[in-house]
C-alpha cells in the first residue's frame, strides 16, 4: 500500500502538535493505524500545506502526489475557501471531480474526506454552517455513482463538532479530533480502529474568550487576509516522498 495525502491544514495536521513542535494529525495517525491493522508496512507521503485554497491544492499538490505512484490518495479542501467573502461551493466541489478524474487516470483509489465542522464555535458560525452544508452536498453529488470512492465524511459528525475535539483557535482540531478522523478513515478502509480513537481521553482545555480570543486568533487571521499572506507561505510539505510505516 502506498498512501499519499493532499490538502490544507486539516490534512497537514495543524492543531495536533507534538512536544517537539512538529505537527502530526489524522493522516499520520491513520497511516500508522493502517500498518498496524493490516499487519504489514505501508508507504506514506503527505503533501498538504496549511492555508491552501482548494484550487491551489489541486494545482500544486495533485500531480506531484500522483507522480509518486500511490495506490491510495486522500483529498480534502475548501475549508479556507469557505472563510472568504465570496465562496462558490459548486466551484470548490469541481476540484473533487478533477481529483477523482486524475485518480481514475492513474488507477488510484480516492479517499474522500469532508472536514470537521467548527461552525458552532466560530464568529459568523451560521454562515460557515450554511456554506459547509452546501459544499458537502455539492461534493456528494459528484461521487453519487462511485461506490469505489472511499468516504470518510466528518462534516455530519455532531460529536466531532463539540469543544473537546478543538484547539484554542476553534478552527483546527486538537489531538482528540485528529484521532477521531483517523478512526473514521480506517473504518472506511475496512479496518477496526482502536476504540479510544473515537473519544477524547481528557476534557477540553479552555482557550481564550471574549476579546482575548479575537486578539490572539481572529486578528492575525484578518491581518493575513488584508496583506494577502497565508499561514502556509514558505512552508514545504512534511513528507514529500515516501516514508515507511511498519506495524508496531
Amino acid at each position: 500500500m502506498r498512501f499519499v495525502a493532499i490538502g490544507d491544514s486539516f490534512s497537514e495536521g495543524v492543531g495536533d502538535e507534538l512536544p517537539d513542535g512538529r505537527v502530526r494529525g489524522w493522516a499520520d495517525i491513520a497511516a500508522q493505524g493502517w500498518a498496524d491493522a493490516a499487519g504489514h508496512s505501508i508507504q506514506y507521503a503527505n503533501l498538504a500545506i496549511r492555508g491552501k485554497l482548494a484550487w491551489p491544492i489541486l494545482e500544486e499538490q495533485l500531480e506531484p502526489a500522483l507522480a509518486l505512484n500511490p495506490t491510495h490518495l486522500s483529498f480534502n479542501g475548501g475549508g479556507n475557501d469557505m472563510l472568504r467573502p465570496r465562496s462558490d461551493p459548486e466551484h470548490i466541489a469541481d476540484t473533487f471531480s478533477r481529483v477523482l478524474r486524475r485518480c481514475d487516470d492513474h488507477g488510484v483509489t480516492l479517499i474522500l474526506l469532508s472536514g470537521a465542522n467548527p461552525a458552532g464555535q466560530l464568529p459568523l458560525g451560521s454562515l460557515i454552517q450554511r456554506r459547509g452544508d452546501e459544499l458537502s452536498a455539492a461534493v456528494l453529488r459528484r461521487v453519487a455513482n462511485r461506490p469505489d470512492v472511499v468516504r470518510a465524511l466528518n462534516w455530519p459528525d455532531r460529536e466531532l463538532s463539540t469543544a473537546p475535539y478543538w484547539s484554542e483557535d476553534r478552527l483546527h482540531m486538537n489531538s482528540a479530533g485528529h484521532h477521531r478522523v483517523a478512526a473514521r478513515v480506517l473504518h472506511a478502509l475496512g479496518y477496526e480502529p482502536p476504540a479510544e480513537w473515537w473519544s477524547p481521553s481528557a476534557a477540553a482545555i479552555a482557550g481564550p474568550a471574549g476579546m482575548a480570543y479575537y486578539r490572539q486568533h481572529v486578528g492575525p487571521w484578518v491581518k493575513r487576509r488584508l496583506t494577502r499572506k497565508s499561514s502556509g507561505d514558505g512552508r514545504q510539505a512534511k513528507y514529500p516522498t515516501w516514508v515507511e510505516r511498519s506495524p508496531q
